[in-house]
């Protein structure tokens, strides 16, 4: 599935331990910025601009310039940026002098859902064009690392169209209330549930294996892992905002540092086996079918919108995480 560089000096035991600090460190800095606000802004604000200056200066001949990985590191960045302000933000009112959270803006809600969408598109798009523009493998245009092309994109593209699809009651967004031993204010998305959750980790990673087999490894990888876990244990119900944050983070230093990915011994690179290609991208296709089938029955059952409203509002998860907000 995967080829370690032993020509390099790659072992088991290196490859492997750089891969668990990677993912210690993605895990480590999305509990730091979303615990301190200050920290959060930085990270997103000042870190990513001060870093685009260096990208398109001193480092356009050795950073990722094509549109997709420009799109994915300002994308990810805008999503952690807007989840802070939400997250943060309050205003006075000039006409009757209460204050008001952004948070409890209908309007404001409608940014999550639409930043993970576009995400997603992004994805989508690059499955379907490795596999219309590579069938039987080629060198992507735009950067030194061969695809192979082939029905996996197609059925991994339609998987993620399905994603898209199953988003459901944003509306419900809430923010988490502030105690002795978390004063995040994490941004909780009660209806987004796990089962979402692993179509989405599915999709994705069969994503980044089809896409960017050279570095599926830890993108693919440590970087879902890594929100994921959060997600479930100490960042209960705030998957998309643990996902937007270490993505932003991951992409700044793939920008930064891309030979740590494409060179040398801690490079991994895919073993292009069409059979497990095709698997991987079977699977996360048939798990986000049936989490459309699931979202369908739920829809039928309760005759609940779930592009307006909650659909998912009966089931313990959901009460539990409703329980952590303000």
């Amino acid at each position: 599935m995967f080829r370690f560089n032993y020509d390099a000096g790659a072992t088991l035991f290196n490859v492997w331990l750089v891969w668990i600090i990677v993912f210690v460190l993605l895990f480590g800095f999305n509990e730091v910025s979303r615990r301190y606000k200050w920290v959060g802004f930085f990270s997103f604000v000042i870190l990513p601009i001060t870093l685009s200056v260096l990208w398109f200066t001193a480092m356009k001949d050795t950073t990722y310039t094509d549109w997709f990985h420009l799109a994915k590191v300002y994308s990810s960045t805008a999503g952690s940026i807007g989840f802070w302000c939400i997250r943060h933000l309050e205003f006075k009112s000039k006409k009757t002098g209460k204050q008001w959270k952004l948070s409890s803006q209908k309007w404001a809600l409608y940014f999550p859902p639409a930043i993970l969408a576009i995400n997603i598109l992004e994805a989508v798009i690059r499955d379907f064009q490795v596999g219309f523009l590579y069938q039987g493998g080629g060198i992507l245009a735009d950067e030194a690392m061969y695809v192979l092309g082939g029905s996996w994109n197609f059925m991994n593209g339609f998987a993620g169209i399905l994603n898209i699809l199953a988003i459901t009651g944003w509306v419900g967004i809430k923010i988490r209330k502030k105690t002795k031993k978390d004063a995040s204010k994490d941004m909780l998305w009660p209806d987004m549930l796990w089962f979402w959750i692993l179509a989405y980790d599915l999709w994705n990673f069969a994503y980044t294996y089809n896409c960017l087999p050279g570095h599926s490894w830890y993108c693919g990888l440590a970087l879902l892992i890594a929100p994921t876990l959060c997600a479930f244990t100490v960042g209960k119900g705030a998957w998309l905002q643990h996902r937007a944050q270490t993505l932003a983070i991951w992409c700044m230093f793939a920008q930064t540092f891309p030979r740590f990915q494409d060179e040398g011994m801690f490079s991994v690179a895919s073993s292009y086996n069409s059979t497990i290609m095709f698997v991987i991208s079977f699977l996360a296709l048939f798990v986000n079918v049936l989490v459309i089938l699931y979202m369908s029955y739920k829809v039928i059952k309760t005759k609940r919108n779930p592009y307006i409203g909650e659909l998912y509002s009966d089931l313990a998860e959901y009460k539990m995480i409703s329980a952590l907000a303000e």
